[in-house]
């Protein structure tokens, strides 16, 4: 594989200011960090990759000899905050605008795209999985089939990270649903929504802890909830009372 010309953290967050996307600068160290501890031969998972913004930091993060896999129908649908329903022009629209970004940074030979569904895609990655990054669909159902699939395939030691959660609603029920009472992934912590869990056998004393600090972001989930309910009703105003910069929050 041919030798990725290496960047700081800083020159790659300031390339990818134009590509449209939602991460934060402190998500974007932390994806940075996170792919920069796997080794060469190592498999990262991207699962909804958009315009690419994600992807170009995992990527230009990453050691050399490291496949990065970015799995994303461009159907134009669940496209964003708002966006369930889209339409297919809307799609090829964003692939293109994707592989246009990441060729402009330099990484396209370190990626390797799979447009498919992700429930379509685990035959595409056979082996096991060291980093796993999930921000696809947002509504419940898939945001939990994402988890236990795709979270299945994260070796010992790995690490799962998470868009949207303790913010957006189906994402944050598919956690409670897989990870709050889970015996496999520790939770680490968060920047914003993004939330890091690390794969490793938990004792039943350490799954009350790990239960525990999950269930203590909850009022910031709640936070976020209202928020929400008070841009869609066009009362930013009050949003700001709770912290809100009038974005919706992630």
């Amino acid at each position: 594989m041919p030798t990725t010309s290496r960047k700081s953290f800083d020159e790659v967050f300031r390339s990818i200011a134009e590509v449209e996307g939602w991460m934060t600068r402190a998500q974007a160290v932390r994806l940075w960090d996170r792919a920069a501890q796997v080794r060469a031969g190592d498999v990262i998972v991207e699962i909804g990759s958009f315009r690419g913004r994600s992807a170009i930091v995992l990527a230009s993060g990453s050691p050399d000899g490291v496949e990065v896999v970015t799995i994303d129908p461009h159907g134009g649908t669940d496209r964003g905050p708002q966006q369930i329903q889209g339409f297919e022009e809307e799609g090829e629209q964003d692939h293109a605008a994707y592989l246009a970004n990441l060729a402009a940074a330099g990484v396209s030979a370190k990626v390797r795209h799979v447009r498919l569904p992700s429930h379509e895609a685990l035959p595409e990655v056979p082996g096991g999985v060291a980093l796993l990054y999930i921000d696809g669909a947002h509504r419940f159902a898939p945001a939990r089939t994402d988890i236990a699939e795709w979270g299945s395939k994260v070796a010992p030691g790995g690490t799962l990270l998470i868009h949207d959660c303790f913010s957006s609603v189906g994402v944050t029920l598919a956690l409670v649903t897989e990870l709050f009472g889970s015996h496999r992934f520790r939770y680490v912590g968060r920047s914003g929504s993004l939330a890091e869990y690390r794969c490793q056998p938990l004792s039943r004393t350490e799954r009350a802890r790990n239960l525990a600090r999950q269930v203590g972001e909850l009022p910031w989930f709640v936070r976020n909830v209202v928020i929400k309910v008070l841009l869609v009703l066009r009362l930013p105003g009050v949003a700001k009372l709770l912290g809100s910069d009038g974005s919706w929050p992630y």
